[in-house]
């Protein structure tokens, strides 16, 4: 299964719709009804007046939920978005044995191997985001995943020596993709390709563009807090309400809201897979440059863009660049992408734009820029 690997900023939805009240023959009356249950295992309620449903799987490693709202929602669609996660989790999957990827790790240094159109696409923007940033976002960091083993009980440093023996498998540049063949080959043996940072918000993206084609405009995607993608408005038209998950306290503790339209929320943090050795803290957001944790003074970033893949992929590589230099190449981007960065003091440190539109309700968090 694709790694969890952005879950410590845990966003958390708050979708707030109001229920309307009537005023008939001297009462009020709520018309938002009690949720039922379809066959396939969806809740069908009305919220406001408007039809939802809601249904959440356990892929990917983690917790997915998917709520749409329209009358054309119906039971297929939650059984093809299942349907479409489930064939990504497979495909994807660096440990399942009939698994695509799984078939190209193992075949790294020998052969070239053969992959779906899904499979190959995702290959290649991973190798396009790690050309963008440097190599800092590498999908090829499987080895010193797979070394570190953190959050799946790695809990001591590993030795100098395999660390260097990993980030020595560990370069992008090694990837051989054959778009005519459909072909995706590693060039040494060892090699390990890991969608986990892009995985989820590619599958996102995925099923956004499902309902989309499917007439439905108003869904709140949430792929384990950590890729969130608010399809257009609430029902009403008016923005989501999104709390964000304060990173030093229990799930469901907000540091914040920020209201979105049409957007997605991708986070990266420290706080949830890690181990501690003599006083440092060692968490799973691995730098290929020295094949340890990152250790450059953050605690999260938190990243909105109009592309799921994008800010899961932005969210991995502009963490490992820090505060000046990530905040600076995310001014140098052609398109729009915000994003605000917590530091070990919690200070926030926010886009322009994104300070004004982010409402902080824990006085433990305060602005710094």
């Amino acid at each position: 299964m694709l790694k969890n690997k952005k879950s410590t900023l845990l966003l958390v939805v708050v979708v707030i719709i109001i229920a309307l009240s009537v005023t008939a023959c001297g009462s009020n009356k709520d018309k938002n009804s009690s949720p039922e249950e379809t066959a396939g295992g969806a809740k069908i309620s009305t919220d406001g007046g408007t039809k939802s449903l809601e249904q959440t799987f356990y892929i990917y490693d983690t917790v997915v939920n998917i709520k749409v709202f329209g009358d054309k929602a119906e039971q297929k669609n939650m059984d093809d978005i299942q349907q479409m996660l489930e064939r990504m989790d497979k495909e994807f999957s660096r440990t399942k044995e009939d698994g695509e990827l799984y078939a190209v790790n193992k075949a790294a240094g020998k052969e070239a191997v053969a992959v779906s159109d899904e499979t190959l696409d995702i290959v290649k923007q991973s190798l396009k985001y790690a050309e963008e940033m440097d190599g800092l976002f590498d999908p090829t960091i499987g080895p010193l995943v797979d070394l570190w083993n953190i959050g799946n009980g790695g809990e001591s440093v590993p030795p100098q020596a395999e660390i260097d023996k990993a980030k020595a498998l560990t370069n992008y540049k090694d990837v051989i993709v054959d778009e005519a063949a459909k072909t995706v080959k590693l060039a040494k043996e060892g090699m390990v390709l890991d969608m986990g940072g892009i995985g989820k918000g590619y599958a996102a993206d995925r099923i956004a563009d499902y309902l989309k084609e499917q007439g439905l405009d108003s869904a709140m995607i949430n792929l384990g807090g950590s890729s969130i993608i608010a399809l257009g408005n609430k029902p009403n038209g008016s923005p989501w309400n999104i709390g964000l998950q304060d990173p030093d306290q229990s799930r469901g503790t907000q540091l914040g809201t920020i209201k979105i339209s049409d957007e997605v929320i991708d986070a990266s943090g420290v706080y949830e897979r890690f181990f501690m050795q003599d006083g440092v803290r060692y968490h799973h957001i691995l730098d290929p440059r020295t094949g340890f944790p990152s250790q450059n003074g953050l605690k999260s970033i938190t990243i909105m863009s109009p592309n799921a893949t994008d800010a899961d992929a932005l969210s991995t590589g502009v963490f490992l660049m820090g505060l000046e230099d990530g905040m600076k190449y995310l001014e140098s981007l052609p398109e729009k992408v915000d994003a605000f960065f917590i530091t070990d003091d919690n200070k926030i440190y926010a886009t322009s734009d994104l300070k004004k539109r982010l409402q902080l309700t824990d006085p433990t968090y305060t602005f710094a820029n």
